[in-house]
This record gives structure tokens, C-alpha cells and sequence, in this order.
């Protein structure tokens, strides 16, 4: 994943697979299938040659034994070292965890200008490449298929490549030329990654396909002339920014079919529909137009690549914001995560989870961070799991209820019972069920809320003939309230009385009616610039949003719940100072 902020993923579908793809995905444990070349007789093989010996002929069924996968990010793609980007130090114990956990490939991507010379011959320092080697070693004899990349190089000094294309080129293969050479007695349990989401600034369409093809086929032709297991090595190339747009995978098409090599193997990366993956102009849902760039998209990748025999490698997949930092609604954040891992599953593609530090797996005991996002990514990588229109029935704190209705989606499975801890609800005086359509009755909701206490009165699960159960929370809460503050452009901290409601999104505006806020182009402002706190009571305002305000000018944010509720509230900076005001 790169530094700079992804563009919207244009739109994605499909269910075909070849045999060899099938056979390989229902294999479990060891890694099996194919042959290759013996160790020398008087030498026994290391647990990383014979994994590596067993890895198919079929490119298709190589990378299907890949499945499931995960990035160690955030650790050699950090710079200027391995740690410096909050990560420790990475171990046996990390892929021991990861094998525990059902992994059965790592993507370790590399960033190497910060440990290699600036000139000619651009020499990487042999500690680097010796700690990099050390660290594929140990995944490779943990029996896990490795993947290794060029990784922030693509922006650091490869983006410059049409104002300094000869340097680039020149250095672009001396590094290549240098990994090959350090890893080329590897098993094929190895696989090699060109460069990670090329990008080429002050360049045309034409430039950037010109570009990347050159690099591409650059990496292609020295790899394989270097010798030992490099020969027949799975190359992974990718489109460019690794985008699923039809013309940037025709681009990566017919670079392929150019190098006339069944060994080579496609990358995409998939973060969702970007407003709906940092909250922004209001996409607080997964909605229909969120599920449709995901489906069209995965569909163009099949069609373009696995339908014509081409292996692909979902590389990295996520979204651009922490998947725990409440930008993304729980609920909505879990839909997506299972239905991309549906979708990569039924178009025929390995995908691997972007980690960037401690959002899936915690570093130092590799166990999953949340208990329900293990449970709902593992079952993905095998069946669908249902879920609902909503993870949270809100009840309000006064006044009698009402039956409230949440619409199921089925995701293809059966409704198989609603469920509070071991005892079943009963159909017909606790809830209907008539279609989708679920209906707790205003009896039971009175029960579940007691005695309507702000926050979480009860936890129901609706079960499914398989997969994981969707929970929905029932909740009491009241209409927010927020306080006047004063304080600085670094940050405002605003008294916020949540009144177990929660934060939806946020929308700012000028006078005039025009957007305030870092994103001109839309009024609803990403949501991760606005933080609430609800157990400290505060809502801070960032001063990423802060700083981009006119100075002098009283901005009006309009900050609306899932519970329906909006609270109108008014800010206006003068120089560092900056003043909040209830309505």
C-alpha cells in the first residue's frame, strides 16, 4: 500500500475456475502437487526445498495453493528500518503464528532506497539483503509460500521516471539485479513482485503504460537469465497503481502475453470504493454502488486474466482506513470484508489481507486482534456468511416501544434462528419472520432493553445455515448534545454527550453553502478528521481539518448519528485559536 492516497477503484465479477484451480483450493496442509528438480543426493533437503519441490507445474494451481494469505506490512517496507514504523523485530514465532492461524502465504513487501546507494552501481547494503534473506528463510522453512516485492520505491525514486528515465531504468535493474542473484537458489515456494502500485508522476496515459511494460519486462528478462531456481520462478507483474481498470489490465495483458511465459502471475490491489472506505461524501454504508465496484471490478480482473489461464494475486486488500478506528461503521466494515473474500474466491483469485500494524493479527502473540473479524475472514475462505441491513437496533431511552424490522440478507444460506447467548428466541411471540424481513416485537425489545440503561442493553445473533452468525446489538440512547470549547488549531476537543448514539458522519459548510474542510469537492468531510470519544465524552476535531479552514470564516458541521439524530454545531478559526459553538 502506498503513502499516497488510492483513487476511487473503478467498477468489478464472475465464477469460473479451472480444474487444476479447484483441486488446488480444496487442498489443505502440506503444500503438494507437481515436481521439480532433486537436491544434490549427498545433501538433505531443507523443509523450504521440499515445500518447494512439491509446488505445481500449473501456475493456477501454485497460486490457488497460496490462498489463504496475509502482508507483513508496515516492517521491510517500513523505512529507514524494519522497526521504525511501530512493528517489532519479525520472527519464527510470526510465521508459526501465521501457519497456526491457516495462512499459507506471506507477502513481505521490501523498500530498499534507504538501505542502497543513491548512485551508480546503487549497491544495497549486504545487512539489509542478508536481514531480508534471513526473514524469507524463516517463512519458507515454515512451509509458506513468500512473496517478495520492490515496494515504496514505486514512489520514492521509480515515479520520477519521466524526468529522469535513464537513472531510473539504470537503478530500477541494478536492484533487481541484485536480489535475483541473492535469492535465486530459493525453492519455488518464492515468488518475485516487479514493483508495488507503480505510479508515474508528469506523465501521459501513454507514458505510464510505456513505462511500466519497459520496467516489467526489464524485471522479467533479468530474473530469468539469473540463474538457479530463478529460471522457472512465478513472477508476479502488476497493472498499474495495481488498479483494476479495463485499460490498465489490457495494459498488463499484453505485456504478458508478450513475454510468452506461462510462469507469470497477475497482481491487483482492492480498497474498496474510496468513499465508502474513508468515509467521505457521505458513504458511511456498503451500499449498492460500493458492492458493484467490487463485483465489476473482480469480474474485468477474472475475464482479463484467470478465464484466459492467468493466475491472479489480490496482493493486497483492506480498507484505507484502520479497520478498528470506528470510520467505518463495525457492521459495514465486517459486510465488506466478507464479501470480498467471497468475490475473490469465486473469481479465482489468491487474496492477501493488507496488516499494516496490528489491524488483523497482534504482532507480538499473532492471535487476531477482534474474535469476530477472525471468525468472519477465516469462514470467508471457504463459505459465505449472512448478514443484515444493520448490526444495531437503537431503542430510545423514553416512551413506549415499537417493533422495529431489520432486513436480512441472506447471502444464499438459510435463516436458521435468532438467538440472545444460548437461549433461542421463538418465532411468533418474540420476533416474525416473513421473507427478509425480521421483526422483534415491541414486547421483547421492552425486555432486551431493561431498564434502557444509554449504550449496549442486549447482544441477539441471527444464525445461518453456515458461516458466521451476524450479531445485532440493541441499544438505548438519547439525542446528543455538545458543548461550547475554545481552543487550538492542533485539535478541539468538543464536550460531546453521546447518549449511546453513535457517529455516522460529519457535514461542514461555509455561509455560502460550500464545502469546509480539507475535500473541496464534496460537504461531507472524512470522517476520520473527526474522532469521537465516547468514553472520554469528546468529539476532536483534527487539525488536518482545522488548518484548511478560512481563517475568520464560522464554519457550520452538521454531525449525524445512526440513530437519525443530527446535532448542528459552529466553529470558526482566527489564526491558532480556534472557537466552538453549540447551537
Amino acid at each position: 500500500m502506498n503513502d499516497a492516497q488510492q483513487t476511487a477503484r473503478p467498477l468489478a465479477r464472475r465464477l469460473h475456475r479451472t480444474a487444476g484451480l479447484v483441486v488446488a483450493l480444496v487442498t489443505t496442509g502440506a503444500l503438494c502437487g507437481g515436481t521439480a528438480v532433486a537436491a544434490p543426493t549427498d545433501q538433505p533437503r531443507t523443509a523450504a526445498q521440499a515445500a518447494g519441490a512439491k509446488v505445481p507445474h500449473d501456475p493456477m494451481a501454485a497460486v490457488a495453493q497460496m490462498q489463504p494469505s496475509w502482508n507483513l506490512g508496515n516492517t521491510f517496507d517500513a523505512f529507514p528500518e524494519e522497526t521504525s514504523w511501530g512493528n517489532p523485530l519479525t520472527t519464527k514465532a510470526t510465521f508459526d503464528g501465521l501457519r497456526a492461524q491457516g495462512f499459507r502465504s506471506v507477502r513481505i513487501p521490501v523498500t530498499w532506497f534507504s538501505h542502497q546507494s543513491d548512485t551508480a552501481p546503487y549497491t544495497i547494503d549486504p545487512a539489509w539483503m542478508k536481514r531480508v534473506k534471513q526473514v524469507v528463510d524463516l517463512a519458507l522453512e515454515d512451509g509458506l509460500y513468500v512473496e517478495i516485492n520492490v515496494h515504496h520505491d514505486s514512489w520514492k525514486w521509480i515515479a520520477t521516471m519521466s524526468t529522469d528515465h535513464d537513472n531510473v531504468v539504470a537503478r530500477f535493474n541494478s536492484t533487481w539485479q541484485q536480489i535475483a542473484t541473492a535469492f535465486k537458489d530459493e525453492p519455488r515456494t518464492l515468488l518475485m513482485e516487479s514493483i508495488n502500485e507503480p505510479q508515474f508522476s508528469d506523465a501521459t496515459d501513454a507514458q505510464r503504460t510505456q513505462y511500466l511494460r519497459e520496467l516489467n519486462t526489464s524485471f522479467h528478462s533479468i530474473v530469468r537469465n539469473s540463474g538457479g531456481g530463478n529460471k522457472d520462478r512465478l513472477l508476479v507483474l502488476p497493472s498499474e497503481e495495481t488498479n483494476n481498470a479495463q485499460h490498465w489490465l489490457d495494459d498488463l495483458s499484453t505485456t504478458i502475453d508478450s513475454l510468452h511465459d506461462r510462469n507469470l502471475v497477475a497482481t491487483v490491489h482492492y480498497y474498496s470504493w474510496y468513499p465508502f472506505s474513508v468515509n467521505i461524501a457521505n458513504g458511511t454504508t456498503y451500499d449498492a454502488t460500493s458492492q458493484k465496484d467490487l463485483t465489476d471490478g473482480f469480474a474485468r480482473v477474472h475475464d482479463t486474466f484467470v478465464k484466459k489461464g492467468i493466475p491472479v494475486y489480490l496482493g493486497e486488500y483492506g480498507l484505507l482506513t484502520s479497520p478498528y478506528s470506528g470510520v467505518v461503521e463495525r457492521g459495514e466494515m465486517l459486510k465488506y470484508f466478507e464479501h470480498v473474500n467471497y468475490e475473490a474466491r469465486r473469481n479465482g483469485m489468491t487474496s492477501a489481507v493488507w496488516d499494516a500494524a496490528n489491524d488483523f493479527l497482534n504482532r507480538s502473540t499473532m492471535q487476531w486482534q477482534v474474535p469476530e473479524m477472525k471468525a468472519l475472514i477465516q469462514s470467508s475462505w471457504r463459505t459465505r456468511s449472512g448478514t443484515a441491513s444493520t448490526d444495531n437496533v437503537f431503542l430510545p431511552a423514553s416512551g413506549p416501544l415499537t417493533a422495529q424490522t431489520v432486513t436480512l440478507n441472506r447471502n444464499g444460506l438459510w435463516f436458521t434462528g435468532l438467538w440472545q447467548g444460548d437461549r433461542p428466541l421463538i418465532p411468533f411471540l418474540d420476533y416474525t419472520l416473513d421473507g427478509d424481513q425480521l421483526t422483534l416485537t415491541a414486547a421483547t425489545l421492552t425486555r432486551l432493553a431493561g431498564d434502557r440503561a444509554a449504550g449496549v442493553n442486549a447482544t441477539l445473533e441471527v444464525r445461518y445455515s453456515d458461516g458466521v452468525p451476524w450479531k445485532l446489538l440493541v441499544r438505548s440512547y438519547d439525542k446528543p448534545t455538545m458543548a461550547d470549547v475554545t481552543g487550538t488549531a492542533a485539535g478541539l476537543a468538543i464536550p460531546t454527550r453521546f447518549n449511546g448514539a453513535l457517529m455516522a458522519n460529519v457535514q461542514s459548510t461555509y455561509p455560502d453553502g460550500t464545502a469546509a474542510g480539507p475535500a473541496s469537492w464534496t460537504t461531507y468531510q472524512s470522517f476520520d478528521n473527526f474522532r469521537p470519544d465516547y468514553g472520554a465524552n469528546t468529539t476532536t476535531l483534527k487539525a488536518d481539518f482545522l488548518t484548511s479552514l478560512k481563517d475568520g470564516a464560522q464554519v457550520t458541521l452538521t454531525f449525524r448519528f445512526w440513530t437519525g439524530d443530527a446535532v448542528t454545531y459552529h466553529v470558526t478559526k482566527s489564526g491558532d485559536t480556534v472557537t466552538g459553538t453549540a447551537s
